[in-house]
């Protein structure tokens, strides 16, 4: 599954540098996977449409949601595109949540909401606005699947076209805050049978190398 190839599409596509990156998908083979790009930058909003005059507000840009269709037949397949994307980019950390049903008995509200906020499904905007912009076409569906069967999210902030490259303090990190293919570190499987946390760390801060 080529997650990079899309993202460095759409970083290419906007020219807005990324705050965050996060992808969710149900543990079903074959299925859709929603990829979520946080940008960071702002609207500029004025009383009438000349750029000479001053912006009476200032609205953030919505995070863009897309559907990738690409076969997969195993968990590991996610966890490998999700790595290799984060190592690439010079994610300091790829973290992957394995989250419950949200409807399973006992489960607080609040489950709910994260689970349509993974797929891109803000129940809500700001101001009037939208907060995530959506090309997701069967997100409903696999919303319902996943408060059914669980799913799997996924987060990295990048370093290579995202904010953080001016306070990156990585030793891996090549100048453009790219790192070179592939990425080293392997895998752990999912079973999302419960809430459960996994943290692969790529960075090596310079201050500990000289400590």
């Amino acid at each position: 599954m080529e997650l990079l190839e899309r993202i460095e599409s759409q970083m290419s596509a906007t020219r807005l540098p990324l705050v965050a990156i996060t992808i969710a998908a149900v543990p079903k083979p074959d299925t859709p996977v929603i990829m979520t790009l946080h940008w960071h930058g702002f609207v500029k909003e004025r009383l009438i449409d000349d750029a000479s005059r001053e912006p009476v507000a200032f609205t953030p840009i919505p995070s863009s949601a897309l559907q990738v269709n690409q076969r997969w037949d195993d968990l590991l397949d996610l966890d490998r595109a999700a790595l290799e994307a984060g190592w690439e980019l010079g994610a300091w950390d790829v973290s992957r949540a394995e989250l419950p049903s949200c409807i399973r008995p006992g489960a607080p509200s609040r489950d709910a909401m994260d689970c349509l906020k993974a797929f891109g499904q803000f129940p809500w905007g700001v101001n009037g606005n939208d907060v995530v912009v959506a090309d997701a076409p069967d997100a409903d569906e696999l919303v319902s699947v996943a408060s059914r069967t669980g799913y799997l999210m996924y987060l990295f902030r990048p370093v290579h076209g995202g904010i953080w490259g001016d306070v990156a303090d990585d030793r891996t990190l090549r100048p453009d805050g790219t790192r070179e293919p592939p990425c080293p570190v392997e895998p752990i499987v999912p079973r999302v049978d419960r809430a459960r946390r996994t943290v692969y760390r790529f960075g090596v801060a310079d201050a500990l190398i000289a400590n």
